[in-house]
Order: C-alpha cells, then structure tokens, then sequence
C-alpha cells in the first residue's frame, strides 16, 4: 500500500520586530519633525541601513527609524546576524506580514514622537520593494519613497494607488543586480501610472554613495524644508 503524501499547511504566529530610532536632533516645527522609515537591504541590518540614512545632509531635522526585517540568521561565519525580508517561500504570507509589521511601526513612531505628519519610506536592494509596499499598502498617508538598488513589485501597484508619493530613484551604473534594463522597466512603469519620480544615477555598483546622500537631502528638503 502506498504511502500518502505530505500535507502542507500554514499556520499563523505572532512575531516581535524591532528597529532602530534617531529622534530629530533639530526638530522643525514646534518640536516636531518629519518622519522617515527605512527598510535594510538582503543581508544586512538595519543598523546598516541607519547609517546610511544619517549620512543624508540635513537629516538632523527628521525623526529616522530604521527597521530590522522579521527573519534573522548568522552571516556565514562571523557570529554576526543578519535579516531578510522574505524568500520565494510563502512569498504572499510574508508580504502581507511585512506590510502590517510596518504599518504597526509607523503607529508606534506616531505615539511616541512629535510628528508634522510628513512621512517618507526607504528601501535598499531588498528593502527596495518592502518600501514601495509600505508607502502605497501601509494605509499611513506617504509623501516620499526613496528606494536605492531596488526594482518596484508589480503587487505594490496593482490596482495603482488613490495618490501616489513623490519618488526618488536611485541607481548606481554598474549595479550587477539592480541593472539599467531593470530601472528602464521601473521608469517606463512610473511614466505610464504619471507617478511623479526623480532618477539619479551615480558612478557605483550595489551600493550607497555620497552623490546619492546629497540627492536624498535635497529631496528630503524639497518635502518638508
């Protein structure tokens, strides 16, 4: 007699985040500043993710937090620990738990800091698409998106938001991954949904550059100067 096979089955279960908050050194408006909310690439932390938004001239004025994805592991050998976002695996499952794990961080930042309101997500590489997912999913009214070395999913604009968010799209020209046929399919994409968008390329592979932090402050600025 032959064996059944396996069956495979979901179950849901709590899961606590974290991430990490620089408050506004130099809040704006009556001790309150804007906020932006970041999402770490593949592999990364999101105290790397952090420092790179730091780096951005003038942020001194924002309310930064930058959130570590839900599933960690040891970077090779190093001891150190590292997260990603999701895998192929149960893709839509993990989708819509990063999308209600940010909305839940966004609500937290909103009670415990003073805000204008003004609110901005970035992404790196993976956390590309976890901000584009983010700024049109999350419910939370979004005014910028940044999003570096990243492609935009097709389930974040489909069916196309009620209003879209200024975007800034940045692309180093010898990125392996985040290729120029790739920002050409995102760029073609923006045009026809009339997204309004800014690319910026900088001579640099996967990777932050300074070019591209000065281009993330004036894009900040012109939000909310």
């Amino acid at each position: 007699m032959s064996q059944q096979e396996p069956l495979l089955r979901n179950q849901a279960t709590p899961v606590t985040g974290r991430y990490w908050l620089q408050p506004a050194a130099a809040p704006v408006e009556d001790g309150r500043a804007p906020l932006l909310v970041g999402c770490h690439g593949y592999g990364e932390s999101a105290r790397d993710h952090l420092k790179e938004l730091l780096a951005i001239p003038g942020i001194e004025r924002w309310h930064v937090a930058a959130v570590e994805a839900l599933h960690p592991f040891y970077k090779g050998r190093t001891g150190d620990v590292v997260r990603s976002w999701m895998t192929k695996e149960d893709r839509d499952f993990a989708i819509g738990d990063n999308v209600v794990y940010l909305q839940r961080v966004v609500a937290s930042l909103r009670r415990e800091l003073k805000t204008t309101g003004t609110l901005v997500f970035s992404g790196f590489s993976q956390g590309a698409a976890m901000a584009w997912r983010a700024a049109l999913r999350s419910g939370w009214p979004c005014h910028g998106v940044i999003v570096l070395g990243g492609d935009l999913p097709a389930d974040a604009v489909a069916p196309p938001p009620l209003a879209w968010p200024q975007v800034l799209l940045g692309h180093g020209q010898d990125d392996p991954w985040y290729t120029e046929e790739k920002v050409m399919d995102d760029q073609r994409r923006l045009e026809e949904l009339g997204v309004p968008f800014r690319r910026f390329d900088f001579a640099a592979a996967h990777e932050w550059h300074p070019d591209f932090h000065q281009t993330c402050g004036d894009f900040l600025a012109n939000l909310h100067g």
